[in-house]
């Protein structure tokens, strides 16, 4: 019993650790993801764990399907560069953190928080009432949707070209984890979300996770297409 009790405490230290190493992440419980299947805890675009990412998720559909998203910067980068038809757009509502019709939410943009592929942040809320209380605490412009989306359209290429510049690092790190860690696999990746489920279910690199699994998902994700 006293194990069981060691075991809990030790977990709920891990988690609040991460958290406050990490604004923008929450437990799993609190995560509402909408994908489907095995990858539904990936962004739909990079492949980053969207729980660790939770305060800045964007969801949409695409062909009757749900993709969710890290950032709204991935989302409008799934739209423009990779030519998806969104609709239904949703964000996380930082007050309840439930996902909201994104028309109806009011985001803090450029805080001191940190944001999620890109350098400026952007911060959601059902009530203006609250997106001012957080301005207030952490500064930052208020905007609506539509304003939002034609800001990130116009960082579009300052914001990919530096995200490209830290993924090949990434990459090259996770080739040398890959050659050293891993069992070898010819299995074909259409993402990183494809290629880091495959890496968590088939165990080929043991128990990784982390930036260890990111980088090697990646990895794979460039190279077995």
């Amino acid at each position: 019993m006293k194990k069981i009790l060691l075991g809990i405490c030790i977990l709920a230290i891990g988690l609040s650790a991460v958290q406050m190493q990490n604004y923008r992440a929450v437990p799993m419980d609190k995560a509402t993801l909408v994908k489907q299947g095995k990858e539904k805890m990936y962004c739909s675009v990079c492949g980053m764990t969207l729980p660790m990412f939770y305060r800045t998720n964007h969801a949409a559909d695409h062909d009757g399907m749900h993709d969710q998203y890290c950032s709204i910067t991935c989302a409008i980068e799934d739209k423009v560069i990779n030519g998806r038809k969104l609709t239904n757009y949703r964000v996380v509502d930082n007050t309840t953190l439930k996902l909201i019709p994104s028309k109806d939410a009011f985001f803090v943009v450029g805080s001191k928080k940190p944001g999620t592929m890109s350098n400026i942040s952007k911060y959601a809320f059902g009530t203006k009432e609250a997106a001012l209380a957080f301005q207030k605490e952490n500064g930052g412009k208020i905007m609506g949707f539509d304003e939002l989306v034609k800001l990130v359209e116009k960082n579009q290429a300052k914001d990919m070209a530096a995200t490209k510049k830290r993924q090949a690092k990434a990459i090259k790190k996770g080739a040398m984890m890959y050659s050293k860690m891993c069992k070898k696999t010819d299995k074909k990746f259409i993402s990183t979300a494809q290629a880091k489920s495959f890496i968590k279910q088939s165990k080929i690199c043991g128990n990784i996770k982390g930036k260890k699994l990111q980088a090697i998902a990646m990895y794979l994700a460039k190279t077995n297409r």
